[in-house]
């Protein structure tokens, strides 16, 4: 007999919910694999998304640079600034010779694709590796990825339970008709709520106004992050950026929310802090 979604759905969480929260919690080169294939896989379904549109992504060169990006913030070995000069020259006289579709398409999604998941993905990395590995605070960076998780998957759940039980106004019909005020509402105070229950079992060295900020990071820019990939998504024509995951979609499907908030909440902490 035939699983239904919600079942699947259910069993793949079972599954990839503690293998998350372990590599969260290893860090090092666990987590840093981790995002790699975050990262990787997106840019890859992004990029079947894109050629719907006439756009040819450079796949190879854009993951090197992805890869790159992600490693070099996991070890700093070479200034980004530099490489990112070097990189886009390399593209643009790759798709000199390319000949092949528009080159303004091919270079604005190549490039977008690079920013969306090789930077906002190496913030991942800085945000794990934002304690040192010295007396103990190591730790600090898992449990503060694991509470990011944890924010974002009940922020979800709670939009959409919010949403289903209470919404009546349409929060964004031209990229998502089904999502609303309400729903986003209600995923907005549990995210914060979250961030501050985290604060009291294993976020106790952040101040309670620095998880509410996280949390108000995640409730808006998290939500954000899931429209925009719907726009990405609605102008491809398809529903889920892949069929990847049983009952869950694709890889991108899964942290546009992580890969969109991520970057934000590192520069609150790299440069507030």
């Amino acid at each position: 007999m035939a699983l239904g979604n919600t079942t699947v759905r259910v069993l793949v969480s079972v599954f990839a919910i503690p293998l998350i929260v372990l590599l969260s919690y290893l860090g090092g080169v666990y987590f840093l694999c981790f995002v790699l294939l975050i990262a990787g896989i997106s840019f890859y379904e992004f990029s079947v998304m894109a050629k719907s549109k006439g756009a040819l992504v450079n796949v190879n060169l854009g993951l090197i640079a992805l890869i790159f990006l992600i490693l070099n913030q996991y070890n700093f070995f070479f200034s980004q600034y530099l490489f990112l000069i070097v990189f886009f020259i390399v593209l643009l006289l790759f798709e000199l010779f390319r000949n092949n579709g528009s080159a303004i398409q091919n270079l604005g999604a190549t490039l977008l694709g690079i920013f969306y998941m090789g930077i906002f993905g190496s913030t991942l990395i800085g945000l794990r590796e934002f304690y040192p590995n010295i007396n103990g605070l190591y730790n600090q960076g898992g449990y503060l990825i694991i509470s990011l998780f944890a924010a974002i998957w009940i922020c979800d759940s709670a939009a959409f339970f919010g949403g289903t039980a209470l919404g009546k106004h349409k929060l964004f019909p031209r990229v998502s008709p089904k999502k609303s005020w309400e729903g986003a509402i209600f995923g907005f105070v549990f995210a914060i709520l979250t961030m501050i229950l985290a604060k009291y079992i294993v976020l106790n060295f952040l101040s309670i106004k620095d998880v509410i900020i996280i949390g108000f990071i995640i409730g808006t820019f998290g939500q954000l992050g899931d429209l925009v990939e719907s726009l990405l998504k609605r102008d491809a024509g398809v529903k889920d950026s892949s069929n990847l995951i049983p009952g869950h979609g694709g890889i991108f499907d899964r942290f546009d929310s992580l890969l969109f908030s991520s970057p934000i909440i590192y520069l609150y902490l790299t440069q507030i802090v």
